[in-house]
């Protein structure tokens, strides 16, 4: 069973969302997993009950949304992978400083209690500024592993960058294999 977090880049939900179907599609076990945000936050993108309903209706269980339901993640109910993407800038900043107050970190601790891969598909405006330090202190730990990722507009978002959405499920394979894969930037 891979788990599989949603976090607020909701320009990126639709990409993700296209992931998630894929893997779906290759007979992935998914466990899905929203931060609050998503689980309860209407947009411009997705209505927060008519993405719940899509990704409910495409893993075949409820999506997980609380810290109480995500703890059990870790060794009582251990995943084989945990992906979370799109990966704010905020979640990973939580991850990398261990902060553990949301559905999808508190997934990410209890994970990394397994000693399991996590894999991240950052979709984040602040990646390389503010978050670039969080983005270096992940990559040296142990079982976290990155999907590709590019600037999505360097000339109007020079800091920004975003995962290549269509990677996730080669990420994934090579992350269950415990290598990064490469190149990391596109």
């Amino acid at each position: 069973m891979i788990g599989y977090a949603f976090c607020g880049s909701f320009c990126t939900l639709s990409h993700s969302l296209a992931a998630f179907r894929r893997l779906r599609a290759d007979g992935t076990e998914l466990q899905p997993i929203f931060s609050e945000r998503v689980y309860e936050t209407d947009t411009r993108f997705w209505r927060a009950e008519e993405f719940r309903t899509a990704v409910e209706g495409l893993a075949g269980r409820a999506v997980i949304h609380t810290i109480v339901d995500a703890e059990p993640l870790g060794p009582a109910s251990p995943l084989d992978a945990l992906v979370i993407a799109p990966c704010t800038g905020n979640t990973l900043a939580k991850i990398a400083q261990g902060i553990t107050d949301t559905a999808v970190t508190m997934a990410a601790k209890a994970h990394l209690r397994a000693d399991r891969p996590l894999l991240i598909a950052l979709a984040s405006n602040d990646s390389l500024s503010a978050n670039l330090s969080n983005i270096s202190a992940l990559l040296l730990r142990k079982q976290v592993f990155f999907v590709p990722m590019r600037q999505d507009d360097p000339a109007k978002k020079p800091h920004s960058l975003v995962a290549d959405f269509t990677s996730v499920s080669d990420a994934l394979s090579a992350a269950l294999e415990g290598r990064q894969m490469r190149p990391l930037f596109l």
